[in-house]
Order: C-alpha cells, then structure tokens, then sequence
C-alpha cells in the first residue's frame, strides 16, 4: 500500500495534481454534510473550503513540509480545514502566477524523462533510498550506476529548463 501512496506524493511533488481533483470530485458531498454539522457552513462555502484544504496541502507536498503520506488522509485534511476555520483564513487565495508557471514547467520537464530516469529520481528524492538501494531496486550493477543515473535525470531536466 506505501508504493501507490509514495508514486502519489511524487506525482503532487512534481505538480500533477489528479490525485487531489479526483478526492475532491469523491468527497465534496460528504466534506460538505461533515462542515454543515460541525460548523453550520453551507455546502457552497464547504466546498471552497474543501478546495481550498486541498491547495494547502498541495503547497506542502510540493515545498516539502509533508514527506510521507498521512495514513488517514481524510481525517488529516479534515483536520486542515478545522485549523483553516479556526484561524479564520481567507477563502481562494491563488498562487502567485510565477509560481504557478514554475510548477507547470517542472511537471511538463519530468514527464519528457524517460520511465527510468523518473522512478530513479522517484527513489532518489521522495522515497529516501541511498545509492545501494537505488541500484539493487532498479537492477544496476552497482551503487556508482544508480548516482550516474541520478545525476544524468538531473542534467536532463535541467537542460529541458534552458
């Protein structure tokens, strides 16, 4: 079960954001009756908030304050929108359109990788493997192989950047 959760944090890491569309589309109904009971909000504001729980935590997977996946991810975003309502944090807040365009460029530059190239840098930055376990995960013959790798996926997107 950590493997598919672990591919879903990288994927939001690099900006694909599916994953979020897709719980948002499931839970909205719910998250809204839940809001409605707890905080007498009306379905249209729980929805913004629910929208807007799902941005925030989208910007700390993606700025690296969230490095594994809540076991419980509902009740963990559920918690985010309590804090949200507590703190009293204003609603729809963009990102700034920089940032935006960074994220967008980014996830654009790791889907031209190659499938290789992707799941070492995968292994590499968001699941914390060392070159050993990098190697022997991927097959390569040894540790030297696997920082090679990591380095050519590197050099790569940072050519795609130029």
């Amino acid at each position: 079960m950590s493997a598919p959760l672990a591919e879903t944090l990288t994927q939001l890491r690099v900006g694909n954001q599916k994953f979020l569309i897709d719980f948002y589309q499931r839970s909205r109904h719910l998250f809204a009756r839940w809001a409605q009971r707890q905080h007498r909000l009306p379905a249209a504001r729980a929805h913004e908030l629910l929208q807007d729980t799902l941005l925030d935590f989208y910007d700390q997977v993606a700025d690296g304050r969230i490095t594994i996946m809540p076991d419980d991810l509902r009740a963990y975003l559920y918690g985010m929108a309590r804090q949200r309502l507590a703190a009293q944090v204003p609603a729809h807040q963009p990102l700034p359109a920089a940032e935006a365009s960074r994220r967008q460029r980014l996830l654009a530059q790791f889907n031209q990788l190659g499938a290789d190239a992707q799941q070492v840098l995968t292994y590499f930055y968001f699941q914390g493997y060392g070159f050993e376990k990098l190697g022997g995960k991927m097959g390569f013959a040894n540790a030297t192989v696997a920082r090679l790798q990591k380095s050519a996926g590197l050099r790569k997107i940072y050519e795609l950047l130029k």
